[in-house]
């Protein structure tokens, strides 16, 4: 299982001088654009391991391990979500540029970096609920300011599982949801057309997902 990352642009303040800042890494009970929410006591698991382990996760220039721009002081779950808050390293070259670029209003996101660990999915909707994640960075990101929340995967390029993987792959090299979701469910029904020449419907999805592969190579 890989690391994925949702971001939300929401208010994030600094305070003062000495580059404090302080907002919400995730919201809770928010269907996102890739059909997830994550579930209130979601990060509690995670959250006793860091306290345990004298750790916190990690404060990031836009999720890259190489630059870490400060530390969080404070990670938590409240009603609303995981407040977090921090310091960022005002002297050093991208730890004051994140700094006045926060002030500014050119940074006004917050992007947490983790793995699924337990989910539930409702087939009806189509919504996955995170019950759990483990918890390895949180990262200031850059938003356009007429977006209210959107989700990145960093999943393997080739890893095609589950019919949701397949339609992100499509969204994410540019088609919209809905063209997303027919282009699926036509390769499957061509797959399903073809169910005699295979042993069960499952091998007719899996040469589905395969043809998925082709056309993103």
């Amino acid at each position: 299982m890989s690391i994925e990352t949702r971001a939300f642009a929401l208010s994030v303040k600094a305070a003062g001088d000495d580059g404090t800042l302080s907002g919400y890494g995730s919201v809770f009970d928010v269907r996102d654009s890739y059909d997830d929410a994550i579930a209130r006591g979601a990060f509690r698991a995670s959250l006793e391991k860091h306290t345990a382990a004298g750790t916190m996760p990690a404060l990031l220039w836009q999720h890259d391990a190489a630059q870490p721009i400060g530390v969080w002081t404070s990670v938590t779950e409240d009603d609303a979500g995981l407040r977090m808050d921090g310091k960022l390293a005002i002297d050093t070259a991208r730890g004051k540029e994140a700094y006045s670029l926060l002030k500014m209003g050119a940074l006004n996101g917050l992007s947490i970096g983790f793995m699924p660990k337990a989910w539930d999915f409702d087939k009806k909707t189509q919504l996955r609920t995170l019950t759990e994640v483990e918890l390895y960075e949180v990262s200031l990101v850059t938003f356009p300011a007429n977006e209210g929340a959107r989700v990145t995967s960093v999943r393997s390029a080739n890893e095609i599982k589950t019919l949701k993987d397949a339609e992100r792959l499509l969204r994410d090299a540019g088609f919209s949801r809905s063209d997303a979701t027919t282009f699926v469910s036509r390769v499957l029904a061509m797959g399903k057309e073809r169910r005699d020449a295979v042993k069960t419907t499952e091998q007719a999805h899996q040469a589905a997902f395969r043809l998925l592969k082709t056309i993103q190579s």
